[in-house]
């Protein structure tokens, strides 16, 4: 579980997940409000190295989400996964300043089976930019409507819809 910027409240879906399954963990990373690209993917590659790669699906919230690309154009790891929510645009005149390195975004395609879950009204990545995203990095392109951030701002708490996207993921 890879939270974005600011990581996830309690209320958060993420949060919600690790609470219901055991079987997830989270990511914790040192700087969660001004974050560093190579300190971030430093962090996951070391935690990610600690099991059967083959198992691991992450899953990545806004900030996450080019996190785990950056992760994989330097270290180029196979994993199962990776279930991509609400990527946030670092690119965009809108995102909030203080991260360091997390742009330009790679645009590349990643090895493994991947999902991108986006909002048509995400203050933080037009629909055009999630689209590029997906297709880019060869993910499926998952629309779920008017649904802003996708966190607990935006309503969402568990979020069964997610799940389901995780339960795809692991049976591909």
């Amino acid at each position: 579980m890879l939270p974005g910027l600011g990581n996830s409240g309690e209320q958060h879906w993420q949060t919600l997940w690790e609470k219901q399954f055991q079987e997830i963990t989270r990511i914790n990373q040192s700087d969660w409000e001004t974050p560093v690209c190579e300190d971030w993917i430093s962090v996951i590659d070391e935690k990610i190295s600690a099991y059967d790669l083959n198992n691991v699906i992450l899953v990545g919230h806004s900030l996450a989400c080019c996190t785990v690309v950056f992760g994989f154009k330097k270290y180029n790891k196979k994993i199962k996964g990776a279930l991509l929510i609400a990527p946030s645009d670092t690119e965009a005149p809108s995102y909030p300043k203080g991260t360091s390195g997390f742009k330009p975004i790679p645009l590349i395609k990643l090895p493994f089976n991947s999902i991108v879950a986006a909002s048509t009204n995400d203050f933080y990545v037009s629909m055009d930019r999630a689209k590029l995203f997906a297709d880019s990095w060869g993910s499926e392109l998952r629309i779920v409507g008017d649904a802003g951030h996708i966190n607990t701002a935006s309503g969402h708490g568990k979020w069964d819809e997610g799940l389901e996207f995780l339960r795809e993921l692991d049976n591909f």
